[in-house]
């Protein structure tokens, strides 16, 4: 996926993956919040996670034609009829499951980068006691369980 080098250019492929890969589960926290016509959705994405406009409605019809999200339409004072979407209960309910599995994702993904963070050396990836030292620890902070049983948990909660 991209190229390996870490500049600010090489990373922005995968930059734009993470972004796409949560881009829905951002949409439907937003619209808990409060109903929200397209435009207003897109220009908070945009300011909070560099996502184009371009991108939102594509996947806001998607959400609608998934029973995700309805729409209704507000007259406006400076134009045509805005169109309004809410969360459905379906909608409400993927939330949850997906707000539940990025917790259990970002929380696997913390425990296996902490050692980096914390300047610890990485064990050589070759070694099977690095593989099993580095599957084993886990940062005082984290969940208390191994990345690898945080890992399954993750997998065991996937729609």
């Amino acid at each position: 996926m991209g190229t390996r080098l870490l500049t600010g250019k090489a990373v922005e492929p995968n930059l734009v993956q993470f972004k796409k890969g949560v881009l829905e589960l951002c949409v439907l926290a937003l619209l808990s919040r409060a109903d929200s016509y397209g435009y207003d959705i897109a220009s908070r994405l945009s300011d909070a996670i560099d996502m184009g406009e371009g991108t939102i409605y594509p996947l806001m019809r998607r959400m609608q034609k998934d029973g995700l999200v309805s729409t209704y339409f507000v007259e406006s004072s400076s134009g045509p009829p805005r169109k309004y979407y809410t969360l459905t209960e379906n909608g409400r309910h993927s939330l949850e499951a997906q707000r539940s599995a990025w917790v259990t994702f970002t929380q696997a993904v913390s425990a296996i980068l902490a050692p980096l963070a914390q300047g610890e050396p990485t064990p050589n990836a070759n070694s099977a006691a690095g593989n099993q030292n580095a599957a084993s620890s886990t940062p005082a902070g984290t969940t208390g369980h191994s990345p690898l049983t945080v890992q399954k948990t993750f997998r065991n909660t996937q729609p």
